[in-house]
Order: structure tokens, then sequence, then C-alpha cells
């Protein structure tokens, strides 16, 4: 059985810091944003999720390798 608890938390964590950033770009211009300290979490967020993304995908692969062995 595939186990995407991993997967899914990381890539709840990056949903949760991408919503943490663009709340933060959207306050009043009277508060002052580092656009480029924000910019580097929002790759670093980005990342994250492609990489968890493609950990759901290789364990979803590894199991289907794993039926038709049996099969």
């Amino acid at each position: 059985m595939i186990d995407f608890n991993t997967p899914l938390s990381g890539m709840t964590q990056a949903e949760t810091s991408v919503n943490q950033i663009a709340a933060r770009l959207a306050q009043p211009a009277t508060d002052k944003v580092d656009l480029s300290t924000e910019m580097v979490s929002l790759m670093a967020a980005n990342e994250s999720f492609a990489v968890d993304a493609k950990l759901a995908q290789t364990e979803d692969q590894m199991s289907a390798s794993a039926l038709n062995v049996f099969a």
C-alpha cells in the first residue's frame, strides 16, 4: 500500500508557506515588505512542492511495478 503522508505533508507545508507570503505581500503599502526575501521564500516553497509531487509520483510508480511483479 502506498503511503502518501510524507509528500502530502510537505505539499501542505509548502501551500501554507505560499499563503503566508501572499498575506504579507497583500498588506497595505505603509508596511515595508522585502520583496527579494519574499521571492526567495516563494521559490523555496515552489521547489519543495515540486519535490514532494515527484516523491508521490515515484511512490506510485514503484507500487505499480511491484504489483506487476506479483501479478
